[in-house]
């Protein structure tokens, strides 16, 4: 796929960035930072599918349209997501995970 770069190393850095990703998930506070999280995760997915779909079968294009998949469904969640957040702000002047328990009743 790409000359002089194993297959080891590109999934090395996709595992890496999936990792980032639950790390920042699981350690912040702020739902912006949680959503940017949840697409690093969705984007080191992506990568991995178009990483082993090319060594694999490099004349086929499933992981390819899985991945397209993945980004139409990711960019509609973040779409949600966003949307959800700006109410919430206007409703409580905060995007942070501890005041949305505001909501519960």
């Amino acid at each position: 796929m790409i000359t002089g770069v194993s297959i080891y190393e590109l999934l090395t850095v996709t595992s890496i960035l999936f990792f980032i990703g639950v790390y920042g998930f699981m350690t912040r506070k702020n739902l912006i930072s949680i959503l940017i999280s949840i697409e690093l995760i969705l984007n080191a997915s992506v990568i991995n599918f178009v990483v082993i779909n090319k060594y694999l079968y490099p004349d086929m294009l499933q992981g390819v349209i899985f991945s397209l998949f993945i980004i139409a469904v990711a960019a509609a969640e973040t779409a949600l997501a966003v949307s959800i957040i700006i109410n919430l702000y206007r409703q409580i002047s905060s995007v942070e995970v501890k005041d949305t328990e505001i909501m519960k009743y």
